[in-house]
């Protein structure tokens, strides 16, 4: 006999299936927010890998974020600028591989991003192999000193895998985050060599069934009285898109349910990656002034407050167990990411 499922389960997929597409029509309103200022130009290839973010004051980080991820094969970037008044747009607008919009609608009335991201990736990114980033986050994943973003999707579909799973971890320097004299750019980005291997912890989370990571640096250092309040680690940035699909918060989660099946979080021996996170530049002081009093994050802004205030207090993250980035294979024997028996190519 074929077994139906219950009326409550019934009741909960018919309540998932609603929610997703809410989300997307959210996202095809949202499309009005948006004033196209590069068009994405002639159509690619199915087997191009596109990238999707939003960004707002990164002029700091984009020429590096970029460069990392076409070395990786990303074919082309398709970038919202929200409102940034520090030249960002205009040297987006200025790269030969970027499709650009701007707006300056709420950023935590688009879910923060969200909603302009899925009404892109749908439009543009269905059928494509699409990466979902902030522009403070650069995927790492196995192999990665020989192996391109190809190579691993390759993996990917010969594993019938609709996604890979990610840990960000938070980069850190040794020192205050600000030291006296400021280095350059370069320079700042090269101090980012340490991380915390240690102290992650996952649940999952009904009824979307996503995964909820938790600790490193951040937990340790500024949530350690209040851990149900550290950030979200967690993400699914990089997907074989298809019309019907949403992010639901960040990357975090997604929908149908079963993409979120795709990683368990640190621990898990499947093929997963990094998302380095260089948020701890020493620009960090002032951009967290300027978070604290715009109230856009998207939890409890005034929760995050005590954040903020700690961070523009200049801290030193480094303690004696922090590891030193030292290449892929360093995060994956700290165990937060793992081959999962995938060689690389050839």
């Amino acid at each position: 006999m074929p077994e139906f499922p219950s009326p409550a389960s019934l009741r909960q997929q018919i309540k998932l299936r609603w929610m997703r597409w809410r989300l997307l029509a959210r996202a095809f309103r949202s499309r009005r927010d948006l004033s196209v200022v590069v068009e994405p130009g002639h159509t690619l290839g199915r087997d191009a890998i596109l990238a999707f973010a939003v960004v707002r004051n990164e002029s700091e980080r984009l020429a590096h974020w970029l460069d990392h991820h076409r070395r990786l094969g990303v074919a082309r970037f398709h970038v919202v600028d929200n409102g940034s008044d520090d030249g960002s747009a205009e040297f987006l607008a200025a790269q030969p591989d970027v499709a650009l919009w701007t707006t300056q609608a709420s950023y935590r009335g688009s879910r923060f991003g969200r909603d302009w991201t899925n009404w892109l990736l749908t439009r543009h990114g269905a059928g494509h192999w699409c990466l979902t980033l902030d522009a403070d986050e650069l995927l790492t994943f196995p192999h990665d000193d020989r192996a391109d973003l190809h190579d691993l999707v390759a993996e990917l579909d010969r594993r019938q895998a609709p996604a890979l799973g990610a840990l960000m971890v938070d980069l850190y320097p040794r020192g205050p985050l600000c030291p006296d004299p400021m280095p350059e750019a370069g320079q700042a980005l090269q101090r980012l060599e340490w991380f915390d291997a240690g102290n992650y912890r996952t649940r999952i989370m009904a009824p979307v069934r996503n995964r909820w990571v938790q600790g490193g640096v951040r937990d340790r250092a500024f949530f350690a009285d209040r851990p149900r309040r550290a950030p979200t680690l967690n993400k699914l940035p990089l997907m074989r898109w298809r019309r019907g699909y949403a992010y639901v918060n960040s990357t975090h989660s997604a929908l149908p349910p079963r993409l979120n099946d795709a990683w368990d979080g640190p621990g898990d021996p499947r093929l997963s990656g990094t998302l380095l996170h260089t948020k701890f530049l020493p620009t960090i002081i002032r951009k967290s002034r300027s978070e604290r009093s715009r109230d856009q994050h998207f939890s409890d802004p005034a929760a995050y407050r005590h954040y903020y205030d700690a961070v523009i207090a200049n801290p030193d993250l480094w303690h004696p167990q922090s590891r030193r980035l030292d290449g892929w294979k360093s995060l994956a024997e700290a165990g937060i990411m793992s081959p999962g028996g995938w060689n690389g190519p050839g």
